[in-house]
């Protein structure tokens, strides 16, 4: 049954009767194509709530989930036999490819070995090494999510600073740690919408200001009671945004004024190099964490703290009270770990690699930007590193408000689809599109292929 829209209406300028007709057409397409997964998929899988063991996995804009047979370096297959040039990636989780080689062999070796042992193995004992020469931080944790990783290195933030408030900039960062689930809301902080079961005023911990607004984050500190600056260097949980010129530096420049503690998170900008934004752009911070890829897709991510840090915690340590410090989860700095983070670093995470996805990335974006000054449609393309994003708004934009409002959910919906359909995945957040050392040429050439022709259809 067709939608009814309002005349004229449009959504990142293309008429939402226009977007209705395609996404229409190709959900149709879609399921054509997929019989064993709409057989499989199509009223949810038994046993899970809501039908699928993840409850993302459902925020997809495909009719149902792509049931996947198996995935290798830049291609997925699904149960149906289609091949998809991924370029998703499992939302940077696979940033390096799908079971890259030297990852692949470091598993079935440890798994001969034992999986968990709560003690350390030899592969630890280059790790920690490996760590504190790629990211320049001396000393390392080693945890299963970033948002785990995160939440440690913000107890770690308090109880050297003795101040309970950390901040936060609008469009916040990626992962799920409660202080941040924080939004500007006509300039006043409240709790984003749809928490589940939040029973508690987070912006009471938290102060939250616009990213790129030096003078904002100054009057903010001034209160003197932040622990912790928590942020991307880059926002990408969002529609990208860039740091403007002297944004970072400033930043880094008013946290040591205010005596808070200054974390990066580079678990999605670490596309930028093998050393992250962070060693590209001389960025000092003061707690670092690294998620996702970090391992080649095994569940793993790392923190580390600087010197000063390390000494202020230790000496806290020492005096505080005894008992569980509430950090640390059973199965991190498993083994498995170990190796699969020890292979990615020394044979996945390469000058070499990076070199790669660099070049091919810059070939996306070109491709991209072309097609869309074709068809004169008001968008933008942002990229960091291997990290691509198209944008159905105009830009640059400089803050998490106007990434929020740059958002065209309909649009970006029906546009994905269509990708899928013409054998290209992309991230179904945000429009995000990563190139990984097994991307090749030819993929991201079907990629702008693809994009190129819906947005011929789009403009027609």
């Amino acid at each position: 049954m067709n939608r009814i829209e309002r005349p004229g209406a449009s959504e990142g300028g293309v008429s939402l009767s226009r977007i209705s007709e395609l996404a229409e057409t190709e959900a149709e397409i879609f399921r054509r194509a997929r019989p064993k997964s709409a057989a499989a998929l199509g009223n949810g899988m038994a046993g899970f709530f809501g039908g699928v063991p993840m409850h993302w996995m459902n925020d997809w804009p495909t009719p149902f989930p792509i049931l996947v047979d198996k995935a290798n370096g830049a291609t997925i297959t699904d149960i149906d036999g289609n091949r998809l040039a991924d370029f998703c990636l499992g939302d940077t989780g696979s940033m390096f490819g799908h079971s890259p080689a030297p990852v692949a062999r470091a598993i079935r070796r440890q798994a001969s070995r034992g999986l968990t042992y709560m003690l350390p193995s030899e592969d630890s004992l280059k790790l920690g090494l490996l760590l504190a020469e790629r990211f320049g931080l001396p000393h390392w944790q080693i945890a299963t999510t970033a948002t785990d990783a995160n939440r440690f290195a913000l107890r770690v933030a308090r109880a050297v600073t003795g101040r309970d408030k950390i901040l936060v900039f609008n469009g916040c960062y990626h992962g799920a740690v409660d202080e941040t689930m924080v939004r500007l809301k006509d300039g006043k902080p409240v709790n984003r919408p749809g928490l589940a079961g939040e029973f508690r005023d987070l912006t009471a911990r938290t102060r939250i200001v616009e990213f790129n607004d030096l003078p904002a984050l100054e009057a903010a500190l001034a209160h003197g009671d932040v622990a912790c600056v928590i942020t991307e260097p880059v926002l990408t949980n969002s529609c990208m945004v860039l740091p403007e010129p002297g944004f970072l530096e400033g930043m880094r420049k008013l946290t040591r004024k205010a005596g808070t503690l200054l974390l990066i998170d580079e678990t999605h900008t670490i596309s930028t190099g093998p050393g992250g934004y962070t060693k590209k752009h001389g960025l000092e911070p003061d707690l670092f964490v690294l998620g996702k890829p970090v391992a080649g897709g095994v569940p793993a991510s790392v923190w580390g703290m600087s010197e000063e840090v390390a000494a202020r915690y230790a000496n806290y340590n020492r005096t505080k009270q005894p008992g569980y410090s509430g950090m640390g989860t059973t199965l991190s700095a498993n083994p498995l770990q170990f190796a699969a983070m020890r292979a990615a670093l020394e044979e996945v995470m390469t000058e070499e690699n990076y070199a790669h996805m660099e070049k091919l990335a810059e070939r996306l974006a070109s491709g991209l930007d072309k097609a869309i000054h074709k068809y004169k449609l008001p968008w933008h393309v942002m990229r960091v590193g291997a990290r691509v994003e198209f944008i159905c708004a105009p830009g640059p934009l400089r803050n998490g408000g106007e990434a929020e409002t740059a958002h065209a959910s309909r649009l970006e919906a029906a546009v994905h689809v269509a990708m899928v359909n013409r054998g290209v995945l992309i991230a179904p957040f945000h429009n995000m599109m990563l190139v990984s050392p097994g991307t090749t040429a030819r993929q991201v050439d079907r990629l702008v292929a693809a994009f190129d022709d819906i947005a011929a259809t789009l403009s027609a």
